[in-house]
């Protein structure tokens, strides 16, 4: 299993000192996990974990705002307290320029934020070689008047702020009655869709048709390309004809579990493209406005679906399910790829997927700049509430997991298990993340240290909100995106891994956030608009 790396500054502190590669996980097999019949994947945005629990359990409940109240022996996590939250690296490093702040609360009307900076590269600078100093500098946007008032709101400095229980308060209300974990990483660094196809196949590598250039890709060795940015997949009848787009090779979780007959679905707002909107939009530019950010986003976004970039796996006109019992089922004309209403309509006909990813409408994802906490609240508790409320609900297990942390500023550092040279890399300096030689390998046989992988990178929130989930339980495992693999492959594959150097095979999986010994967690229903309870739990 993975243990954290330890991180020594050389060189002035200017270098450092990777660990070599990861110690190889066997297979551990989990018995218990066969209780779990149903596993509910909400994959949100650009979220990185201090953005949303820097200060967990501790809120500032200020008058007006939703309350969160830790109950006796709710855990802490490793935030921001002391040195790191008042004396904060970033707030001292000149190269910050007017950025150059400690981290800073954001309350409920600031919910409304500019996106940042989260590209492969940029956010390498901002890890600065382990010192985690040149977030403002690096990654760092601010939110343009109105919308910016005095102060760090419309500097770069943005970057530091993060929200608390009294914003994110549905998160932080799962957190206390189920299990997070404050050690869990993107795969690699990078945006949205690198972390998409890590959370499906663990490799990025392989990129094999390319439209409109190949700015989203770096050179992955042996004349391979790894994707390290955002680029539509080819074939989506959705994708713009403007941006760069490709297609990949290898392997992906639904591969296997449709080779295993295990029913599978990826779900997704806006992908049904006959839908009206009360708006009068439709097709691939069917949009909702938000309430809270006043942006009008396309509900569906091709960078965000994963299965639609591998041939196996693709529906690219979006062909309907020809029926309700077919969702999830092999052999059905839309391939496993379905719009969110679709998952809502199999679960409430007695046919729930035995693994569903859910993907919410843009403007209800979480992603700054369109979207927002409060409306990705809304969605999150939801999809919980209806579930809870199922008879399928003790055989269910849903984890909260992200593409990206936006560039938000996070201080932990992960370990390095892959290491990378391509032009794409500068955590330890220009084109380098370590040396790159014992990288994982290529989805060719031909390239068995594939570039353009360094990881993992930033830290991201996750949580289980299950019946078997621990109860107000940190989980302090070092995971990522492929953990939530790892944990598929061990429940319904028997252990088999996806191979050809997808991180799966040296991720741990996210099974110490369960006890399968007995349920300990009750339902726990929560008001969409405050996050608070409406009941108490188990009542």
């Amino acid at each position: 299993m993975i243990r954290r790396a330890t991180l020594a500054a050389v060189m002035g502190a200017l270098a450092l000192v990777v660990q070599p590669l990861f110690v190889r996980a066997g297979v551990r097999r989990e018995p218990g996990a066969t209780r779990i019949r149903h596993l509910v994947v909400i994959f949100d945005e650009n979220v990185s974990f201090d953005h949303y629990f820097a200060t967990y359990p501790d809120a500032a409940n200020p008058p007006g705002e939703p309350a969160f109240h830790a109950a006796p022996g709710t855990p802490s996590v490793n935030g921001l307290r002391g040195a790191l939250r008042d004396r904060n690296p970033n707030a001292s490093n000149a190269a910050n320029g007017a950025g150059a702040v400690n981290p800073f609360r954001l309350d409920r009307t600031q919910a409304a934020t500019a996106d940042q900076d989260h590209d492969y590269t940029p956010e390498q600078l901002a890890f600065h070689a382990g010192l985690m100093d040149l977030f403002p500098h690096a990654v760092g946007r601010g939110n343009r008047p109105p919308d910016a008032p005095a102060g760090p709101m419309g500097t770069t400095g943005l970057t530091m702020g993060y929200f608390d229980g009294n914003t994110v308060t549905a998160l932080w209300n799962y957190a206390q009655h189920f299990a997070m974990s404050d050690d869990s990483y993107g795969t690699t660094f990078g945006p949205s869709t690198p972390g998409a196809i890590n959370l499906v196949a663990g490799q990025t590598n392989g990129v094999i048709a390319t439209r409109n250039g190949t700015s989203k890709a770096t050179a992955g060795g042996h004349g391979s390309l790894t994707l390290i940015g955002d680029a539509d997949p080819i074939g989506d009848v959705c994708s713009s004809p403007t941006q760069a787009q490709v297609a990949l090779g290898g392997t992906n979780i639904g591969d296997l579990l449709s080779r295993a007959g295990v029913t599978w679905g990826w779900f997704e707002g806006g992908f049904d493209l006959t839908v009206t909107n009360p708006d009068g939009s439709t097709g691939c530019l069917r949009r909702t406005t938000s309430a809270v950010t006043h942006v009008r986003s396309n509900d569906y976004m091709p960078h965000h679906e994963p299965f639609q970039y591998y041939r196996s796996t693709a529906n690219p006109t979006h062909l309907r399910p020809s029926s309700v019992a077919a969702i999830g089922h092999n052999g059905d004309r839309a391939n496993h790829q379905y719009d969110i209403d679709d998952f809502y309509a199999a679960v409430r006909a007695g046919n729930f997927p035995a693994v569903s990813f859910l993907k919410p409408p843009a403007y209800q994802d979480g992603h700054a700049g369109y979207s927002d906490p409060l409306d990705e609240q809304a969605f999150l508790v939801h999809v919980l509430n209806f579930l809870q409320r199922r008879p399928e609900w003790r055989s269910t297990a849903v984890v909260i997991a992200y593409d990206d942390s936006d560039g938000w500023y996070d201080h932990q550092m992960g370990p390095i298990v892959n290491q990378s040279t391509s032009p794409g890399d500068a955590l330890t300096g220009t084109g380098t993340c370590g040396d790159g030689a014992s990288a994982l390998p290529g989805i060719a046989p031909d390239n068995p240290h594939a570039q353009g992988r360094c990881g993992y990178g930033p830290r991201l929130p996750l949580l289980v909100v299950s019946p078997w989930a621990r109860r107000n339980f940190v989980d302090h495992t070092v995971t990522d995106q492929t953990s939530i693999i790892r944990f598929i492959e061990d429940r319904w594959l028997g252990g088999r891994r996806l191979g050809r150097g997808s991180f799966d095979a040296i991720a741990n999986s996210i099974d110490r956030m369960f006890d399968f010994h007995q349920p300990t967690a009750a339902p726990l229903i929560l008001d969409e608009r405050t996050g608070e309870p409406v009941r108490p739990p188990g009542r």
